[in-house]
């Protein structure tokens, strides 16, 4: 019996070595919230995997700015093989750091704008708006000017490591060009704090310690869905709105460019993309088939879009940063 039984244990002990050298591992950066407990990624790592025959791990880096940042500080040396969250006003930036490679797929999306590009796959997007709860808040500003006149206090993210920070600078450069400094500096003092990332400035708000909180347009949907809380309401601008559109790409550096191609692809999926709206709370890049929660319809017909094409996003976005520095410091 205890021949058989070693027998037995060596061919256990051999089968699980070979099969831990045939899976792979593929590391994914992404930022904090997406793979938080109530995040798309938990989600989508146990969907991958159960296709890929492959280990997925998510490594989180702060917001969507630092995800850039992080890459560009340890270039060659990295460990990721694919990063998720990346989007449309960095990646002029990103392209120019010479890090990722083309996913050489051919998948058509269904995004508000035309999309071709050989290294940066989208998988949602959406509208950059302040949030407000309408129990405290009763005149919900309709637009920059209001807010700036009146006494609402109001969370924002840095520009330097979080791209909704970085979209809000963006959006009122766009909106107000050589005046935009002019504009700070009457916003000046409704901010009551900058975070570094979407995650800390949200929780501020919804601790009450702000009135209102640089966010999405759906991001009272998930307040509607998951809490059944109708409180919270997207001001609506009247000057339009800055859309976003967020990306995977592949780095350069991984030698797993297959299966992160085929994460990328997968990230476009059926199965993926009907995640990704109740739990990333944006809208799919490729719209699955099932039907969206009534929430996250209301006031888009309302919306102006606003979007910045990468190449002006880079050219705007020193300047942009510079002039909220300014501004928002006297």
């Amino acid at each position: 019996m205890k021949i058989i039984l070693s027998i037995f244990t060596g061919l256990v002990f051999f089968t699980s070595v070979l099969h831990s050298e045939v899976r792979q591992n593929l590391v994914v950066y992404t930022y904090d919230s997406f793979n938080s407990d109530w995040g798309p990624g938990p989600q989508l790592e146990k969907a991958f995997e159960n296709i890929c025959d492959c280990d997925l791990k998510f490594v989180t880096a702060g917001d969507g700015a630092a995800l850039l940042a992080k890459l560009r500080l340890e270039g060659n040396k990295t460990k990721a093989d694919v990063v998720v969250g990346l989007d449309t006003n960095l990646l002029k930036s990103a392209k120019d750091s010479g890090l990722f490679s083309p996913h050489n797929l051919n998948i058509s999306l269904d995004l508000p704008i035309a999309w071709r590009d050989e290294t940066f796959m989208p998988f949602d997007w959406g509208y950059f708006s302040f949030v407000f709860d309408k129990r405290k808040t009763t005149n919900i500003p309709k637009s920059f000017e209001e807010l700036a006149k009146s006494d609402l206090k109001i969370a924002i993210q840095d520009p330097r490591s979080s791209t909704p920070g970085l979209g809000l600078v963006l959006w009122i450069e766009k909106l107000y060009n050589n005046e935009s400094k002019t504009f700070w500096r009457q916003l000046a003092d409704n901010v009551v704090t900058v975070t570094p990332g979407w995650s800390e400035a949200y929780g501020l708000f919804i601790e009450g310690e702000v009135d209102g909180v640089l966010s999405y347009t759906t991001s009272p949907a998930y307040h509607k869905v998951a809490e059944n809380d109708n409180s919270k309401v997207a001001a609506i601008f009247d000057e339009g709105h800055l859309m976003q559109i967020e990306v995977g790409a592949i780095l350069e550096n991984s030698e797993k460019k297959q299966l992160a191609a085929d994460f990328l692809a997968f990230m476009t999926s059926s199965q993926a993309q009907s995640i990704i709206p109740t739990t990333n709370w944006m809208y799919p890049a490729k719209q699955p088939d099932i039907e969206f929660p009534a929430a996250f319809k209301e006031g888009l017909s309302e919306i102006e879009p606003i979007y910045l094409d990468p190449n002006t996003a880079r050219t705007l976005k020193d300047s942009a940063i510079e002039v909220w520095k300014r501004e928002l410091r006297k």
